[in-house]
């Protein structure tokens, strides 16, 4: 009977073994778990942008001539800064001066010829189809006239806008032609900078917007300029859009063809982000574990625009709330959390 004792007693200990074991491997549901939260904050969130543009001038022109000619006279110096109007270079005008001499001669005795007929008309010695001939004449040696003079004025090129000349290519004897490039014009007291934008960025633009621009030459200088104007369409290829600024450049430091590198910056008020390790994504969709009352909540937020280590939310979310941003592997929807800080985290893991 003893023994028999022995036996169920040892039965019993080794369930009562078996349980507490089952107990301490494995906690209960309701357990809390530790995690790390954030809270959800509303602050400024500006667009920032960085692009490589390059510089052009101005306005900015090769000047050439209109005629076959002989240069004669040359009165620019390279790098001078000149205004509308000056005399760059000057052309052979002998033939042009002769042309326009002929063509004031005969205009001057056209005039003659018809105040006679009028004379003449109004006695009715002379027929109206002779007074219209004459009258027709007038006109055409008046158009020889305007014809040679613009002729002589060819033989004179002049700066078509203030600005500073480049590099002369031709000599005083040069016989040049239509297209022959005497010298460059370019105008850049202040630099139109052409740059490309990425689509996702098209919102945020419009004339006005305040911009910075760096170039390498000037590592220690910012040129401080503004967008001009906005390209209508989109690059097919590339999906970015082409913007042009306007930046001063009175000392003329910047130069035609440099590369700088712009930097946009669109401040949009205040809206709410929370830390980017707080986002779970699910196929295409971005949810966070919102702690309350002890408990999280899987919920779906609609993110915007990203800074490191930060993302905006759109919609989902509102100020205040306290997110999940480490341990969202351990946790799930309604159960139990406790929050630890950083330290507490580590020490756990």
């Amino acid at each position: 009977m003893a023994a028999c004792g022995v036996a169920v007693c040892g039965c019993s200990n080794g369930k009562s073994d078996t349980a507490n074991g089952a107990l301490a491997l494995g906690p209960s549901a309701d357990t809390a778990i530790g995690v790390v939260t954030d809270a959800a904050r509303s602050e400024d969130f500006a667009y920032e942008l960085e692009a490589l543009g390059t510089a052009r001038a101005n306005e900015a022109v090769e000047i050439t001539a209109k005629v076959s000619n002989l240069i004669t006279a040359i009165r620019f110096r390279e790098g001078q800064e000149v205004h509308r109007g000056d005399v760059l270079v000057e052309l052979d005008s002998v033939e042009a001066g002769a042309g326009l001499l002929a063509a004031r001669a005969a205009l001057s005795e056209t005039r003659s010829q018809y105040k006679r007929s009028q004379e003449l008309f109004a006695t009715q010695a002379l027929s109206q189809s002779q007074l219209e001939q004459l009258e027709a004449t007038l006109r055409a040696n008046e158009a020889r006239v305007t014809g040679a003079q613009a002729k002589l004025a060819d033989t004179v090129i002049r700066a078509p806008f203030d600005g500073r000349t480049g590099l002369r290519r031709v000599s005083v004897g040069s016989l040049i032609s239509p297209g022959t490039v005497i010298t460059t014009l370019d105008d850049t007291r202040i630099i139109k900078l052409d740059f490309s934008v990425p689509e996702t960025f098209v919102s945020i633009l419009r004339e006005g917007l305040p911009l910075v621009a760096r170039s390498v030459a000037f590592p220690n200088r910012d040129f401080n300029g503004t967008i001009a104007s906005i390209d209508s369409r989109l690059d097919p290829a590339t999906r970015a859009i082409t913007v042009r600024a306007e930046v001063p450049n009175r000392d003329g430091a910047l130069k035609p063809g440099m590369f700088l590198n712009v930097s946009l910056r669109e401040e949009r008020g205040q809206v709410v982000t929370i830390p980017e390790e707080a986002l779970v994504p699910e196929e295409g969709r971005q949810f966070v574990f919102v702690v309350s009352d002890e408990r999280v909540r899987k919920r779906e937020v609609s993110i915007g625009r990203r800074k490191p280590g930060k993302v905006e939310i759109v919609s989902g979310l509102t100020a205040g709330e306290r997110v999940v941003v480490e341990g969202t592997q351990k946790v799930r929807d309604g159960v139990r959390v406790r929050e630890v800080g950083p330290a507490a985290a580590a020490s756990g893991a």
